[in-house]
């Protein structure tokens, strides 16, 4: 008979493992020596070791499934409990327990992080409905768009919850994006309808302008296409494709009058610089009367300027008033020099002036006699008074004296 420490070989080749609760018969050896079947039942032993090491392994290291390992486990303690093999089984099977209560806390572990990972995806959903729900109500049309379509992308990578509570998170997450592409196409819709009408206003306004880029009637013509462009400012935008035709042919018919305007304003400026050059020379020549000695002669050839100065046209605006300024003072003065003469040719106004100056100087007399009795008298008071009255009849006396002058003598 042989045997070791975990087990013998009996006379008959019945090989026997030792264990807690005694012998187990491990199996039957017929083929050689009791040594020899000794060692084939404990390599089996090495072999269950080897395993469980592997499996300890893989546990620790991999990220092997609960499920699968608890039946590797079993396998393996199903091995060890139907005694094939000598050696210490029950340190195996301490090594399996203690695997499978590591296993266990896995599971609790994983089924904790599940949890947590769960309730963090619910979080995370409820903030994307929330957040789609303030899009929904969005005018912001591209932006709010590409967010909503970016909330899609990062539902779908999200884990999904519970079938109640993903449904309606999903339902609400599907209404909100629904809501806002009603709204946005309700919108563009209206923008459409907008922008044509935009389109037929601005087709009659360049049927207008068309119409007017022929005309000649300058003032009245450019004032109603600023108007034109008014409306055209207040229209709106018509479609794309069609708002760039659209202001090409505006502003053509534009260009045509403005360019034809600009043309015949040219060659208006020209001959108004070319009066004024000429008319230049008549107020040179009218200011060679000045000043008037000879009124005849003066106003004849005053005439003479004034008829060709009529017959040349206009000048440019910001000249008129200095060059026409410097014909009028000519025209004031033979003016003055006709009043004058006037006056001394009117019998009946040097008449008056004479009698007036007869008057005052009557008057004059008279005081400076009463003024003289007065002071002769001792009477100052008097003599003051008088004296003060005639000092105001000589002034009026010496103005007479010099209109009447006015008339030659």
């Amino acid at each position: 008979m042989s045997s070791d420490p975990w087990g013998r070989v009996d006379d008959a080749g019945t090989v026997y493992v030792r264990t807690a609760d005694g012998e187990k018969v491990a199996g039957s050896w017929q083929a050689g020596s009791p040594e020899e079947a000794l060692a084939y039942f404990e390599r089996k032993y090495d072999g269950l070791v080897v395993e469980i090491s592997l499996l300890e392994r893989r546990v620790k290291t991999t990220d092997l499934s609960a499920k699968d390992a608890a039946a590797a486990i079993g396998h393996l303690r199903e091995q060890v409990d139907a005694h094939h093999a000598v050696g210490d089984l029950e340190a195996l099977r301490v090594r399996l327990d203690a695997l499978t209560q590591s296993i266990e806390e896995r599971r609790e572990e994983r089924k904790a992080h599940k949890a947590k990972q769960s309730e963090e995806a619910r979080q995370a959903k409820e903030e994307l409905v929330s957040e789609a729900e303030e899009l929904a109500a969005s005018e912001q049309w591209r932006a709010a768009g590409e967010r909503l379509r970016a909330l899609v992308d990062i539902w779908k990578g999200l884990p999904r919850l519970d079938r109640k509570a993903d449904d309606e998170l999903w339902h609400r997450f599907s209404h909100a994006r629904s809501a806002f592409s009603k709204r946005r196409k309700a919108h563009f819709a209206q923008l459409d309808a907008q922008r044509e009408e935009a389109r037929q206003h601005k087709e009659k306004l360049v049927a207008e302008a068309q119409a007017l880029s022929e005309s000649r009637d300058w003032g009245p013509t450019a004032a109603r296409y600023r108007d034109l462009m008014q409306e055209w400012k207040s229209a709106g935008r018509a479609q794309r494709e069609h708002e760039e035709d659209l202001w090409s042919r505006f502003r053509g018919a534009q260009d045509v009058f403005f360019q034809a305007r600009s043309a015949a304003f040219s060659e208006r400026d020209s001959e108004q610089r070319e009066n004024l050059t000429r008319k230049e020379e008549l107020a040179a020549e009218a200011e060679k009367l000045l000043p008037i000695t000879d009124l005849k002669a003066a106003r004849a050839a005053f005439r003479s300027v004034n008829e060709r100065w009529d017959a040349i046209g206009h000048v440019p605006r910001d000249a008129r008033a200095k060059i026409e300024g410097r014909v009028h003072t000519v025209e004031r003065a033979i003016q003055e020099a006709e009043e004058a003469e006037w006056r001394r040719s009117n019998p009946e106004a040097r008449a008056r002036a004479a009698g007036l100056t007869g008057q005052l100087q009557d008057a004059v007399d008279k005081l400076r006699e009463q003024a003289g009795k007065a002071r002769a008298a001792g009477n100052t008071a008097k003599a003051d008074k008088l004296e003060k009255e005639l000092a105001g009849r000589q002034a009026l006396l010496e103005q007479a004296l010099k209109g009447l002058e006015e008339f030659g003598g």
